[in-house]
């Protein structure tokens, strides 16, 4: 008789996503990413939170100016096995652009969830893996509150400092001093 078999996962490198990627394993369009080496298939995007991606993504930018590129639902490296797509990402800038590289955690500022039906996941799994990147800012505009949860000073398990704002309060971004958002803004719709 020979020895039972035991299964175990398939850890994915983010090269090795990558290359699935551009082997057409996955439809352009799909909704994915990697996660601490699993594939993960994204939350569907409703109305709500469609609107709050575009509103995040209009305001950022405008106060981003030509300090940073402001990246939309697009990947960036974390990890040699995350390659996640956050709804928001201010990224710095570099002489030549990045090509055909994709930011990797140190190029990374800030990173924007937007929150509709997703943030349990935000808070935990992301929360954690952008703080372990050192990634030095996240923010999670939670839709349903109508709040604004700002987490700085990451470390290995996740950020060590957490403020949540709403209505009037203002908050500036850390890594581009004079850039400040009033969290109302976020909500309301022109």
């Amino acid at each position: 008789m020979g020895a039972a078999f035991t299964p175990t996962r398939t850890v994915v490198s983010v090269k090795r996503f990558q290359d699935m990627v551009a082997a057409g394993v996955w439809r352009d369009d799909e909704r994915i990413e990697l996660i601490d080496g699993e594939i993960i298939d994204m939350a569907p995007i409703g109305g709500a939170h469609a609107w709050g991606v575009t509103r995040a993504a209009e305001l950022v930018r405008a106060r981003a100016s030509d300090r940073a590129h402001v990246w939309v639902q697009l990947p960036i490296v974390v990890s040699d096995r995350s390659q996640p797509q956050p709804d928001l990402a201010l990224i710095r800038r570099r002489p030549g652009g990045y090509g055909k590289v994709l930011p990797a955690s140190e190029d990374v500022l800030l990173v924007v969830e937007v929150s509709d039906t997703t943030l349990d996941y935000d808070r935990g799994v992301k929360m954690r893996l952008y703080g372990a990147s050192g990634i030095p800012e996240y923010w999670i505009i939670d839709l349903q509150n109508e709040r604004l949860e700002v987490y700085r000073d990451p470390g290995p398990s996740g950020y060590r400092s957490k403020a949540e704002f709403a209505g009037q309060d203002e908050v500036d971004l850390l890594s581009l001093p004079g850039m400040k958002l009033r969290v109302a803004e976020f909500f309301a719709v022109p």
